[in-house]
């Protein structure tokens, strides 16, 4: 997948750009977890070997070793198939099949854990977050059958519900569960119970899309369905306070409400975040919204939420579904606009929805409709347990050698060797800098065998790749 990017400034975070790309229409490439740097050149790529099989959530996180008691970075996502009409209609659009898994891949690129739901839940695409406990903080779908008359859907029907799991990483073990059934009136969603008809009789009233949790043993829990954020103590599994919905413990101030909300998340200072879809199926009266990243400030004494930053784009944005806002370190924001193909960073003070190029440090497009459900910017060392890749061919009186190594980071040059045989080979270039994904470079010698080193930043040999046979 081929990435263009349409703005790059001074002042943006350090740090690849972490995607997920897929698409619900015709996939342009590949789909699989892919980091790019800024100029949009792949620097690792995990291809899946079908378009129907997805990665969501695809970051860098801490990995806490409860037994060793060492951290270490770690890259994390799901994988799995989604429910995506026209093609699959038994279950609500975007919702996770059955089969699917987390993984935890070390900065070697070596697969360290895979994670499983519970309770014969399917792990979710939505949230997968490392704790400093050694456990994993996650949501886990599955329909559960129920009567839907009461909400105007079919008697045989079912409610697609949610669980918050916590795993422990070492041991596999349930550590803790809190069902949205169980603590959210499935009667105050904004998704007509009547849309399971168009999904075997399951009805999405909730789509739990993120969990964050507090330094204080609180959860918030954003329910894009319920267009409401809700703060929960993990202890009790009590709801402490709602945000929006048909429920809202907080008035709003100008522009300060949302619809359709995904990646709610706790900020110093009584402030949350999140990524406003807001453009789709509004209420009555309400004023046409765009899609974009919203800070908001809460006052709990007056229980009213207000307005501290928000994050538009330009062209405007219409997103249904996905979508994030990270924080970054610094103070600049990381949009990924979810259904829409583009992901931006923006300094700290943000703009507004009449000015979405102010504050703009970054911006790139996906290709076609390719979307990724979100993306990051995080800093991350890759050193790849595998080696170089090397392939050459003869062009006119000289030769080629192609040199790439998927997932390094410390790669900065190339040297290059060629021989008459495999076991006698010497050094044509001493230096060559790296040009991208793949850097090409030109030798005299016909060798006809050849092979790479890649080198660091201060010339030292980081590993060599396998020897090779000119073509051509």
């Amino acid at each position: 997948m081929r990435v263009t990017v349409t703005a790059h400034k001074p002042g943006t975070a350090a740090g690849p750009v972490f995607v997920a790309p897929f698409s619900a229409d015709r996939m342009v490439g590949q789909t699989g977890a892919l980091i790019n740097d800024n100029s949009g050149d792949p620097v690792w790529f995990r291809p899946l070997p079908s378009t129907n099989l997805q990665n969501a959530d695809f970051r860098v996180q801490t990995y806490y070793n409860a037994r060793t008691r060492r951290t270490q970075q770690v890259l994390t996502w799901w994988q799995g198939t989604l429910a995506l009409p026209p093609w699959y209609t038994n279950l609500p659009a975007g919702a996770p099949e059955p089969g699917g898994c987390y993984y935890i891949y070390d900065t070697h690129y070596r697969l360290l854990k895979t994670v499983f739901a519970h309770h014969g839940y399917y792990p979710d695409e939505h949230e997968f977050t490392l704790t400093r406990r050694g456990t994993a903080l996650f949501i886990a779908s599955r329909p559960v059958p129920m009567d839907l008359t009461p909400y105007g859907g079919p008697k045989n029907g079912a409610i697609l519900n949610s669980e918050i799991q916590e795993v422990d990483l070492a041991t596999g073990r349930l550590l803790y569960s809190w069902s949205a059934l169980d603590h959210i009136d499935p009667a105050d969603s904004e998704e007509a119970a009547s849309s399971a008809s168009s999904s075997d009789g399951v009805w999405d009233a909730f789509h739990i899309n993120s969990v964050d949790e507090g330094p204080d043993g609180r959860l918030l829990i954003s329910a894009r369905n319920m267009w409401a954020v809700y703060d929960v103590s993990k202890r009790s599994g009590r709801i402490r306070w709602q945000l929006g919905g048909k429920k809202s413990d907080f008035t709003f101030g100008p522009n300060a409400d949302f619809y359709w909300q995904h990646d709610a998340r706790f900020r110093p200072g009584n402030r949350i975040s999140m990524f406003d879809d807001g453009c789709c199926d509004l209420p009555d009266g309400a004023p046409e919204q765009r899609s974009h990243g919203l800070i908001l400030n809460l006052d709990f004494r007056s229980r009213t939420a207000t307005v501290d930053r928000t994050y538009y784009h330009q062209p405007p944005l219409e997103s249904p579904t996905q979508g994030n806002t990270q924080a970054l370190p610094g103070g600049n924001e990381f949009i990924g606009w979810g259904q829409s193909p583009y992901y931006s960073e923006y300094a700290g003070p943000g703009n507004t929805e009449d000015n979405g190029s102010r504050n703009l440090l970054y911006d790139a497009r996906l290709p076609g409709s390719n979307i990724s459900y979100r993306v990051f910017r995080n800093e991350w060392v890759g050193t790849p347990y595998y080696p170089p890749t090397a392939a050459a061919r003869s062009d006119g009186g000289h030769s080629v050698v192609y040199a790439s190594w998927n997932g390094s980071t410390r790669t900065r040059a190339w040297q290059v060797l060629a021989g008459p045989t495999p076991h006698s080979l010497s050094v044509v270039v001493e230096h060559a800098a790296r040009t991208g994904f793949e850097t090409a470079v030109a030798t005299h010698s016909r060798g006809p065998y050849f092979q790479v080193r890649a080198l660091d930043a201060r010339g030292k040999v980081l590993k060599a790749s396998k020897v090779v046979k000119r073509s051509g």
